[in-house]
């Protein structure tokens, strides 16, 4: 009887050691990628850099709000190694006041011009000087400051290439740059109704 009991203890130990062990699985190595699989994701890659890169180009390249129109205004001219308004510039001048004053969303850069006689130096400040006085005319006819810039090109940009008095007189000048705001009005007053109100500017669009 002792020995049959004994049995029966050595059987359930074997049986619970034989239920605590754990089975384990042997792990897989991992298979190589295929020359295809690397492919696909190497496009993957070069797609989300050159995303990246379309996205700062896009936001660098971001349009301006104002485009620039050259050529409304007629050039005024300067004598010699002078910056001083000549009477004939003074009815150019006039006009371009009276349009500015006229158009208040609106700005002008004017620029300096001289000929090619002198050093790259004293032109630049002489162009600087014949811009600043005729921004300092217009100032006077009551056009805001604020609506006026200026910018010296000294003998950098010509109109005329010949080495003559007639070609110098030519390149002596203050040239004037209209900067304007982009879009129009009606598109602005029915981006605003449409905000405001999307049923009633539908009938906008079908105009």
């Amino acid at each position: 009887m002792k020995q049959l009991f004994s049995v029966l203890i050595i059987l359930s130990t074997l049986l619970i050691g034989c239920a605590e062990k754990k089975v384990v699985k042997p792990t897989e190595a991992p298979q190589p990628q295929t020359m295809e699989q690397k492919g696909k994701e190497g496009e993957a890659s070069k797609e989300t850099i050159s995303e990246q890169k379309v996205a700062k180009v896009e936001s660098k390249e971001s349009p301006s709000k104002t485009e620039e129109v050259s050529g409304m205004f007629p050039d005024i001219h300067f004598d010699y190694d002078k910056y001083d308004i000549r009477n004939d510039a003074k009815p150019a001048l006039k006009s371009v006041a009276d349009y500015l004053i006229k158009n208040p969303s609106e700005k002008v850069l004017i620029e300096g011009h001289c000929d090619e006689r002198g050093t790259s130096e004293y032109n630049l400040g002489l162009g600087d000087r014949r811009a600043k006085a005729t921004k300092d005319y217009l100032l006077s006819l009551g056009v805001p400051s604020s609506r006026i810039s200026t910018i010296s090109y000294g003998k950098e940009k010509p109109l005329c290439d010949e080495h003559a008095e007639d070609c110098w007189a030519k390149n002596r000048r203050a040239h004037f740059v209209l900067q304007k705001k982009k879009g129009n009005i009606i598109k602005k007053r029915q981006s605003q109704i449409l905000a405001s109100d999307p049923i009633s500017c539908a009938k906008c669009h079908k105009r």
